[in-house]
């Protein structure tokens, strides 16, 4: 469904460590919202839902609600790191557009909900 590279787990795995919460899952989906329509959101979880695709992951569990499944399929998380600092980057195969800061994006069949930039 989703790729998370090694050094995306291995960070990911770093900023569980630094929670204080146990059996914490890593929760990956999209919301309306953004200059393109649609926003990612990555973040910690200790609830699955009911409509939730639950997934390992080199040793992560990883949650996906059935709304964002088809649109992150296929979906690269990766970790950079550079002079600058650390960060995620999100390589989705699905996107056809993104706006000019990068953290919004729509597919070919979900436009989202687009607001100014």
């Amino acid at each position: 469904m989703i790729t998370l590279t090694d050094a995306a787990v291995d960070r990911i795995k770093d900023m569980m460590k630094e929670e204080e919460e146990q059996n914490l899952m890593l929760r990956v989906g999209v919301k309306g919202g953004g200059c393109s329509g649609l926003s990612y959101g990555m973040g910690f979880d200790t609830d699955v839902q009911e409509d939730d695709t639950q997934v390992e992951i080199k040793g992560l569990q990883v949650l996906i609600d059935k709304e964002s499944a088809s649109i992150i399929k296929g979906l690269v998380i990766d970790y950079k790191q550079n002079m600058m600092g650390g960060g995620f980057t999100i390589d989705n195969p699905n996107a056809i557009a993104t706006c000019g800061c990068g953290t919004s994006f729509r597919t070919a069949t979900n436009a989202g909900t687009p607001e100014d930039c």
